[in-house]
């Protein structure tokens, strides 16, 4: 049955996968080129906040434009403008022109990701959603980790060589979803819940999602940065994202177990904990080699889990019925502080360097970690018996929520 239900949705893990290829390296590519013009690190970081800026947006407002002209029109719209501005990236080089592409990328990928999540639960079972949740998510970071190896195609000899491979690879990954004969879902989706709802219910669950978002923005934001001052070529920083990635994928499954068994109040504390000190560890490392990548793919197993790990402590907390515009809250709260971070994260480097991209970073941990030891202190732990099951969850747009096995009629 499981391996039935993920044939079924091969085409959109195809196209997510392709479209991840295409557009996850565009991030490090930027960063790379506006560091090699000699722009400052704040002004990285800004271009960097416009594309979250984008994907918080759109996450809010592209499900009109869904239900106007239904999945499949909207799906190829969406990615025919990213395409296209992907190409234009190659041709207009002004960082004014640059940051509006990357909100325009932003506002693109939360209509792709809309789009395919929407599918996703529409094809999905109670049986059946676990799984079909893994294949996408390891479809999603698998392609964003290969996608960050076309950094250097091309390398001097033909600088626009890169924004063409993503064009082409964003527009092959329309052809699955056009020619699929998977009818188009309804969006029913419950609005997310407010923020200030969300602290009143689960506090450390709020404040943990804004900070994870905060970390991951200013990494994806400038972690290319921080590796190309450390003296990495192109391919050096290629393998050092890709490192970071996968270390996320690799150490989300077994953290989430550890915090089905024991107090998960205590996992995240530990969790966070561990991020301080990765991070802190790669501001003190002065040299590219194995050791660095080993603690950037520490770095990535822990930070990568953060997220999912404040959802099911949330879910903890409420009710199935409150789950799902809850965990949508949740992933506003990531994307708000995605948005701040590389401006915040580029103040660090600023006055401290290089290493002050990951001293900020094990900074936020430490500040999350502190206000977790004060919430397990003066809180009492769930009972294990009403603790909800872990799952990975990805970090995209509110539509994501009901992927959530745990989603109401899901319930274990």
């Amino acid at each position: 049955m499981i391996a039935g239900a993920i044939l079924s949705v091969r085409t959109l893990l195809l196209a997510i996968f392709v479209l991840m290829a295409g557009s996850g390296f565009l991030s490090t590519l930027i960063s790379v080129r506006l560091e090699a013009r000699g722009a400052a690190p704040l002004l990285i970081g800004l271009v960097a906040t416009m594309y979250f800026a984008g994907l918080t947006l759109g996450s809010l407002r592209v499900s009109a434009v869904i239900q106007r002209v239904g999945h499949i029109r909207a799906f190829a719209a969406f990615v025919s403008l990213f395409s296209a501005s992907s190409l234009t990236y190659a041709v207009l080089e002004p960082v004014g022109v640059w940051a509006a592409l990357r909100f325009v990328d932003g506002l693109c990928m939360a209509g792709v990701f809309v789009c395919l999540e929407s599918w996703l639960n529409e094809r999905a079972e109670t049986r059946t959603r676990g799984a079909i949740l893994a294949a996408y998510m390891i479809s999603l970071y698998s392609g964003q980790a290969v996608g960050q190896f076309l950094l250097n195609v091309g390398e001097e000899a033909r600088p626009s060589l890169p924004f063409m491979a993503s064009a082409i690879l964003l527009s092959l990954a329309v052809i699955p979803v056009v020619l699929t004969r998977i009818a188009g879902p309804s969006l029913s989706t419950q609005p997310p819940m407010g923020l200030a709802r969300l602290y009143r219910l689960s506090p450390l669950a709020i404040v943990g999602a804004v900070v994870t978002g905060v970390m991951m923005g200013a990494f994806y934001g400038l972690g290319a940065v921080y590796a190309g001052r450390l003296g990495m070529d192109l391919s050096g920083i290629a393998v050092f994202m890709s490192a970071v990635i996968i270390g996320g994928v690799a150490l989300q499954w077994p953290l989430g177990r550890l915090s089905d068994v024991f107090d998960r109040r205590r996992v995240i504390v530990s969790a966070f904990g561990g991020a301080t000190v990765a991070g802190l560890a790669m501001a003190a490392a002065g040299a590219p080699g194995p050791v660095l990548l080993l603690l950037g793919g520490l770095f990535g197993g822990i930070s990568f889990a953060l997220y999912p790990l404040c959802v099911a402590h949330a879910n903890d907390h409420l009710s199935p019925e409150q789950r799902v515009g809850a965990s949508g809250g949740l992933v506003l709260a990531y994307s708000t502080g995605a948005a701040a971070g590389p401006v915040l994260g580029a103040a660090a480097m600023t006055m401290l360097g290089a290493p002050g991209l990951f001293l900020f970073i094990g900074a936020c941990a430490g500040g999350a970690c502190a206000f977790a030891l004060w919430r397990e202190r003066i809180g009492m732990p769930v009972p294990s018996a009403r603790q909800r099951p872990y799952q990975i969850l990805p970090r995209t747009t509110p539509m994501s929520a009901a992927l959530d096995p745990l989603a109401p009629g899901d319930t274990p």
